[in-house]
């Protein structure tokens, strides 16, 4: 590391040949192999299904957590490998996304490693203090490897960012000032996820824009909202990234009273439990981790897209060729095994030679789309 550099203070060596205190405060955490391989790997090179067995089995508690934090990165390329080397020292998994203009998480960590991991993010001076949004309902078992991808953007939104000021975003609101300006008549609740999120639990009266990609989703709710544009306009998403920029496009497309729910659904609960508030979140709020969801009422407001029985419990079709996202009860993953359709399931039960052979002409349901909608499942093919 470049002892140099501001944005790692911290981390330098303080004598020639040392590893410096960052290395040293973590090199524990690691084998040797590891620690004599850092730098050079910064990549998983574990098969993830042994990964995946390793975290299932170890019974060393795990916390779920995630964060971002809009920030100029000079060289995203070399924060993300040094970033790398930093977390894996710590034992973190998860998928983390770098870009120029920041940094969007969501990991999990060792339990007793959380003190460690908040001083290596105070050595970093745009992630100085920043607030960790940790997961309401948690198994620790969310993610079993480490993935940071550098992007154009930390998350996908269309647009061209000259064209408007992202820093003239909505207002923050707490949980408490959520409430209550949600409960005044001239308010409206727009969820900014997506149609596969806000199915399985969202905000009473909220407006579920039928998007697919958050990128789609800006332009239709400008366009759903014009009648309204005078009203209070309160945007809400899982963690808040996602309304940082839509808040900020809102107002720029002339929306006067844009507000945002800061820290998103997780921050809410947090807060709301905390406080003893009201919780006006009914059902689960989609997670993207191996968990796909967490409990934050007892609703049960979707069904299953196979059988239409009520069902929140999203799933990949146990097909790999297929893999798409869907609903499914447990009388149906019974009578299913796992899969979207009789197709898939009478597929999977075939030899893997032969699975491996036909899969490059068969087309399934996940080949043509990732995510299903009510209905769209082809369960009698």
């Amino acid at each position: 590391m470049d002892s140099s550099d501001p944005g790692f203070k911290g981390l330098e060596a303080t004598e020639p040949n040392d590893p410096g205190p960052a290395k040293k405060r973590f090199a524990y955490l690691c084998p040797l192999s590891m620690m004599e391989a850092m730098g050079k790997l910064l990549h998983n090179r574990v098969n993830k299904d042994e990964l995946r067995k390793r975290v299932r089995e170890d019974s060393k508690p795990r916390t779920t957590l995630s964060f971002y934090a809009y920030a100029r990165l000079e060289d995203p390329h070399r924060f993300r490998d040094e970033f790398y080397e930093g977390l894996s020292m710590m034992g973190v998994f998860g998928r983390i996304y770098v870009a120029s203009e920041g940094v969007n998480a969501q990991i999990s960590l060792p339990t007793d490693h959380m003190d460690s991991f908040r001083d290596y993010l105070n050595t970093i001076p745009f992630l100085q203090g920043i607030r960790l949004n940790v997961a309401v309902d948690d198994d620790g078992k969310s993610f079993f490897t480490l993935a940071i991808k550098v992007r154009e953007k930390i998350v996908a939104d269309g647009l061209n960012d000259e064209e408007f000021d992202v820093t003239d975003r909505g207002i923050h609101l707490s949980a408490t000032d959520f409430n209550r300006l949600t409960d005044q008549p001239d308010t409206i609740v727009v969820d900014m996820r997506n149609y596969y999120e806000s199915e399985v639990g969202h905000f009473k009266d909220a407006i579920l824009p039928p998007m697919e990609t958050f990128r789609e989703g800006l332009p239709m709710v400008a366009e759903m909202l014009k009648p309204s544009r005078t009203k209070n306009i309160v945007m809400y998403c899982t963690g808040g990234i996602r309304c940082e920029k839509a808040s900020a496009y809102m107002k720029y497309m002339g929306y006067p009273n844009v507000y945002q729910l800061d820290g998103g659904i997780i921050e809410y609960t947090r807060q709301a439990e905390r406080q003893g508030l009201p919780n006006k979140f009914v059902g689960k709020n989609f997670v993207f981790d191996e968990r796909l969801g967490e409990r934050i009422s007892e609703d049960v407001i979707a069904h299953c897209h196979q059988c239409g029985e009520p069902s929140d419990d999203h799933i990949n079709c146990a097909n790999d060729a297929c893999h798409i996202l869907f609903i499914q009860c447990p009388e149906c993953r019974d009578e299913y095994e796992g899969c979207c359709s009789i197709e898939c399931r009478d597929f999977m039960r075939l030899p893997a030679d032969v699975r491996k052979e036909e899969r490059r002409h068969r087309v399934f349901n996940g080949s043509r789309m990732s995510k299903s909608k009510p209905g769209m499942l082809h369960t009698e093919q």
